[in-house]
Parts: structure tokens; sequence; C-alpha cells
């Protein structure tokens, strides 16, 4: 089938799968967002018609474009309901047995020749096609995106083991056509930008750890000395903290000492300072 035909499914309608689900049927897809209830379904909606409007209002959508969008996406809350899908993306918590569940029912569902996609920030895409057959291995890839979605321009493209060089050629192709810029990486711990942007956050709290400066002016010194559009702390804060402990200890036990979750950052996670919307974090007090 046409690549610019196909119909998407995506697995997980938080903040990040809702917004690649927005990505796809913005640029024209058919696209199916599940979620395992329609309240979490009903959220989505909500959030991607905020989205879209502040979109419109900044001049990066025309009205009809997010119209004709919207329209483009249905809600399901069965796995079922995929079984006409041609490219699936599960973006569920990033937990390896929740995502290995999900996976599997996919692969249950799904036709033999539908290509299967994780948008795991960590986990190795190898270690989760272990929850697929074999005869699917080779439509199973990762595609990590950045949140926001609909913003950041880039995804990584991670062939497991098993990947045929046809699927990493025909996402990449379908990453490239949704506006997105799409990069090829090694599939290892935390892949490339993970492992450069932990490896900066740890050394922020590092700094706060030894008193050099505050978050809040640590943030101010990578936004104008580093041109960074976030500062560190303000990341945190956007990403929640939580996370961040999360995928530092997947990398510290691939790596070793350098990943090592820095004492405050998870001292502060033990006492709920986790940041997201509207909890207490770096940034944002109580």
């Amino acid at each position: 089938m046409p690549i610019d035909t196909r119909k998407i499914g995506v697995v997980g309608a938080g903040l990040m799968g809702s917004e690649i689900a927005l990505v796809f049927a913005l640029a024209g897809h058919d696209v199916a967002l599940a979620d395992t209830t329609q309240d979490a379904l009903t959220r989505a909606l909500s959030r991607l018609q905020s989205v879209t409007e502040k979109g419109i209002a900044r001049g990066f959508y025309q009205p009809q474009q997010v119209q004709s969008a919207l329209q483009r996406i249905t809600t399901h809350t069965s796995l079922s309901d995929f079984a006409d899908r041609d490219f699936v993306t599960e973006a569920v918590f990033e937990d390896l047995t929740v995502k290995n569940a999900v996976l599997s029912e996919l692969d249950r569902v799904c036709p033999a020749n539908t290509i299967l996609a994780s948008n795991t920030s960590t986990i190795p895409i190898s270690t989760l096609a272990a929850a697929l057959r074999s005869e699917r291995k080779p439509l199973f890839i990762g595609t990590h995106y950045f949140s926001p979605v609909s913003r950041m321009k880039l995804v990584e493209v991670i062939p497991a083991f098993d990947t045929a060089e046809t699927t990493t050629a025909i996402v990449t192709e379908l990453c490239n056509g949704a506006g997105k810029t799409a990069i090829r990486v090694k599939d290892v711990a935390g892949f490339a930008v993970n492992r450069v942007l932990h490896a900066f956050m740890i050394e922020a709290v590092r700094l706060v750890e030894e008193g050099v400066a505050t978050p809040e002016d640590i943030d101010i010194a990578c936004r104008l000395g580093l041109g960074h559009p976030m500062g560190p702390f303000e990341l945190m804060d956007a990403t929640t903290s939580s996370l961040c402990v999360q995928a530092q200890e997947i990398m510290y036990e691939s790596y070793g000492e350098r990943f090592r979750p820095r004492p405050l950052l998870k001292q502060r996670v033990r006492a709920g300072l986790i940041g997201g919307k509207g909890r207490p974090g770096w940034r944002t007090k109580q």
C-alpha cells in the first residue's frame, strides 16, 4: 500500500501518543487512537483541540487543515479495532511489562504485514521484540519522538536485531512525510539523544547539590549561555523528575556509574516533588 494512504494506529492517548496521532492526521492519514478508557480518549481529544487552537493562533496551522485532521482521528478502547491498520505505534507507559502486553496483543490482532513500532525512550528495541512472534520481528522498529511531538522535528528511528531494511526505509519515509526529520540510531539503551540529555541533567543536579548555583540560575545560564529553549530543571518539571529517575536507572544498569541518578533527584522524587501539571517540582513551588 502506498505510504501516503497508510492507515495508522497509536496505542496510548497520553501527551506523547495523542500528539503522534495528531502529526499523522495532519499529514493526511487515517488514524486510530486507543487507550484503556473513553475518559482518557476524551481528555486526549480536548488536549489536541487546545494544542491546535494555539497552533492556529501562532500561524502554524490553518483552521481547515486542523478541522480535517481532527476528523481523521477515531478513538477506540479495544485493540481488536486495529485489525485494519498498516502501521501501529505503541506509546504507553515506560514499563517493560506494560509495553510487552500491548505489543503481544497487537501482534495477535494486526495483519501479518502490519509494521509495529515502539515510542520507548530508553528500553532497547530488541528487548521489546522478545514479546513478538518471530514472523513479526522483521516488521518491528523503534520510533522515538520528542515532546511536544507537534513541535519537535526529530524522530530517532531504531532498528532491532531482526528489523528488515525495508521496514526501516518505509518508517523513515513515513516519518519524514509527516514533517519530521528521522535519523537512524543504533539499538542501545537510551539511544542517542537521551544519553546526551541525561548526562547533562545529572551534572545539573550535581551543581545544585554542591551549591554552585540554584536551579533557576542554571536554567537561565543554559538558555542564555548555551542557547537552549529550556533549562534542565524546567525540562525535568515538564517531563517529571520521576520519569528522569526511571530513564537514568535503565541507563545506569547498562552503562554504569556515569548514569547513576543523583541522590538529590531521588530524594525529591520520594518526597513527591516530581513536577508535571499542577504538581510541585524544581521550579514550581508547593
